[in-house]
């Protein structure tokens, strides 16, 4: 959507989705329906409610390819015509034919990466096979070694880069095995560096014709050892991870190019890459250049760089961004199919994420687009019209779908409308941009998936999935905004109301918070993003309450770093506008309002209990930051600066310091392989707590790493709701 007046879609937003809170969802009491549990509304839960979904959905061409377990599909939105294209027990007889595994659902295991070839490629436990659904035959590529780890198939050579252990291996096309680096402990290749920020996910990149390997190369010798410790075995086992603390040494990182015809690597002569990030990492068209943003240690000032394929020589750089707090670009540029001399580039400048047209010798063309709205994702090109597919975002609620024209910088309307103006929107951009599948949630919907004709808007319906609480008892929701604490700053909130709501009582009230960069917990998708636990403690009397504090996400460079150098102060401020707001409503027991979160939400939770133990009687804090200087480099130097550099800011945001003001049941549930946010957090706030004679409580989960999964979460989430029935109900 092209957010021309945030203020005023937010007022329109709220009046409509306060109808619908008192309309759509109030169901009056009936025996006959079923009450939630913790079994239906958790991942890993017994009886999981998902969501109806289209499972592999993707394109081959202009054709949309949908997949289920046992067959394969084709629609063509042009004549609207569906097409059986193989079953899984063909696939499976020509498998048994050559002695080769079973293949047990389609909609998992099979992608239709060749727009111009009737072949299907399949992953089959580390092995890759090529089905013609045309010529019903099936060929092999040679499988993976059994402990090949990070596969990385290039569908132009039909090579496979890999790692065993910490070194990177690539599989040719024609079966050979090449070891591409054999390097000591300490050094990791191939693998995501970087700690997984600034857009990082993979640390290899096939160049376009799949014929040579850019990788990451990461010398973590010097990085301090964390230790953690596996309870699994009979004698626990020390298992260090190499976890680089704010203001500490911190990995260095190369770059590689390799060639798997010569079997030779050639490193980018970056200088010595101590205290730099490489990130974005992208080839030229004619794979004779490789591109990537350098980014100094104060994470203020990067470079977009262009690097010589043949030599590893840096041949230009082509522009610099700098910022007083921070930059952070997540986004490699993007080459415009029909000119190989011009890219696209994400970046946060005028105080939006908008697109900027540029030339390989890195002057700006023009910016695409404007406004206080911001581009989430590109989705691709179509050369024909010249236009830009992208993802929008601005108001903190909903996402849609546009199109800008390159050569004039026209902005379409909202492709999605004739789906829904509202929601929640994913793009998946057709081989030539003549499509788009446009799948959304709404606060009333589930999922809906269509392919919208990007031309003239028509949409057809692949999907509308059901209610999965069709036949439950659920709470009502209501969507509004509060002012934040600076007076001027609209903030959204989500109240979920009781089951069998009566006015007339009083009810005790619940906060889940994260509060923190990266993150929203309240949107305009399915049940305005409540989660599972949110509608099962409603059903248990709870009221139930979020607000997106300045700091999250998709709101503007200035709404998300109000928080910089003070992680918790800012943000806690708008977290107790919510709170205030909570107990202004009559329904609501002022005298019982708890708060939880994860991550950082726990910091949140532990923070408001501390900061205005008036207010919150009761808290669960799940993960907890307590100390900002025991966490890592790059996300905590971003919004904190060094602790060399800003010690007032990591004094005032040390929750130990804050320890003896703790009135309330405070419950600290810590993984005890955590390595994200390590268990000296928690650790050291019960030895905080101990010292101020304060009397926290204690969990851990043993075996777990920054996260509760499988089972386990079933039971984590019981643990949480016997703790608020102990002490808040």
């Amino acid at each position: 959507m092209n957010i021309k007046s945030l203020t005023a879609h937010i007022a329109v937003l709220t009046a409509f989705l306060f109808l619908y809170s008192l309309t759509a969802m109030a169901q009056p009491t009936n025996s006959t329906l079923k009450t939630i549990t913790l079994d239906d509304v958790i991942p890993g839960g017994s009886t999981y409610r998902y969501t109806d979904n289209i499972y592999g959905l993707g394109w081959w061409g202009d054709n949309c390819l949908i997949p289920d377990y046992y067959e394969i599909n084709l629609y063509n939105p042009r004549n609207g015509k569906k097409e059986r294209i193989v079953t899984i027990d063909k696939i499976q007889a020509k498998l048994n034919e050559q002695g080769l595994g079973r293949i047990t659902k389609l909609n998992s295991m099979v992608s239709a990466p060749w727009k111009d070839r009737t072949e299907l490629l399949l992953n089959l436990k580390g092995q890759y096979i090529i089905y013609n659904w045309k010529a019903e035959t099936l060929r092999t590529l040679s499988p993976l070694p059994e402990q090949a780890e990070n596969a990385d198939f290039s569908k132009e050579s039909e090579h496979t880069a890999y790692t065993i252990d910490n070194n990177l291996f690539v599989l040719t096309a024609d079966g050979k095995q090449q070891q591409v680096t054999d390097e000591a402990h300490g050094i990791v290749c191939g693998q995501s560096v970087h700690r997984n920020e600034f857009g990082i996910s993979k640390g290899t990149f096939w160049s376009p014709s799949g014929k040579l390997l850019a990788f990451y190369r990461m010398d973590e010798s010097m990085v301090t050892e964390y230790p953690l410790v596996n309870i699994d075995t009979r004698i626990a086992t020390l298992e260090n991870d190499r976890y680089p603390m704010a203001g500490m040494t911190s990995h260095k990182v190369q770059v590689g190019i390799y060639n798997p015809e010569s079997q030779e690597t050639v490193y980018l002569q970056t200088g010595d890459p101590t205290d730099r990030y490489f990130t974005n990492i992208a080839w030229s068209p004619d794979e004779q250049s490789l591109y990537l943003i350098e980014i100094n240690r104060d994470q203020n000032h990067a470079k977009l760089c262009r690097y010589n394929v043949g030599n590893g020589e840096l041949e230009k750089i082509l522009f610099e961004e700098k910022h007083p707090k921070y930059v952070e670009p997540e986004e490699p540029i993007q080459f415009l199919p029909w000119d190989d001399k011009q890219f696209v580039y994400l970046s946060q400048r005028d105080g939006w994420k908008h697109l900027y047209l540029y030339n390989t010798e890195g002057e700006m063309i023009r910016q695409l687009t404007k406004g206080e709205w911001l581009v989430k994702q590109v989705l691709g090109f179509s050369a024909a019209k010249r236009e830009l597919y992208f993802t929008t975002a601005g108001d903190g609620m909903n996402t849609g779908l546009q199109s800008v024209n390159v050569k004039t910088g026209k902005l379409s309307e909202p492709l999605n409308k004739n789906t829904s103006v509202e929601g929640k929107h994913a793009g998946l951009l057709s081989a030539s941009g003549s499509y788009l599948i446009d799948t959304y949630s709404t606060i009333t919907c589930p999922r809906s998936i269509n392919v919208i004709d990007t031309k003239n808007l028509k949409a057809t319906n692949l999907l509308t999935a059901k209610n999965p609480y069709e036949g439950f008892r659920m709470p009502q929701i209501k969507v509004g905004t509060l002012t934040a604490a600076d007076g001027k700053t609209i903030l959204n909130y989500r109240l979920l109301l009781p089951v069998d709501f009566d006015e007339t009582k009083k009810y005790p009230a619940i906060v889940y918070v994260y509060g923190g960069p990266h993150a929203q917990v309240v949107d305009g998708g399915w049940l305005a993003g409540a989660r599972g636990w949110d509608l099962y403690m409603a059903s248990r009397g709870y009221v139930m309450f979020s607000i997106d504090n300045r700091g999250s996400m998709d709101r503007g460079l200035d709404f998300e770093n109000a928080t910089f150098r003070q992680l918790g102060i800012e943000e806690g401020k708008d977290q107790l506008i919510g709170a205030k707001f909570l107990q202004s409503l009559p329904y609501v027991d002022a005298e019982r309002i708890g708060i939880h979160g994860w991550s950082f939400g726990g910091h949140m939770t532990t923070a408001q209990m501390l900061r205005y133990p008036d207010v919150y009687k009761v808290g669960v804090a799940g993960g907890p930051v307590i100390d900002w200087s025991y966490y890592e480099v790059m996300y905590g130097e971003r919004y904190m600066d060094t602790p060399q550099s800003n010690p007032e800011g990591y004094e005032k945001c040390n929750l130990n310091n804050l320890a003896g003001n703790l009135k309330g049941r405070l419950l600290m549930i810590h993984d005890y392989q955590d390595d994200t946010c390590v268990p000296q957090h928690t650790l050291s706030f019960m030895k905080a707590c101990i010292k101020a004679k304060t009397y926290p409580d204690l969990f851990i989960y043993p075996g777990h790493k920054h996260n509760v999964i499988g089972r386990d979460r079933v039971h984590l989430h019981e643990k949480i709701t016997r703790y608020f029935d102990d002490y808040l109900k």
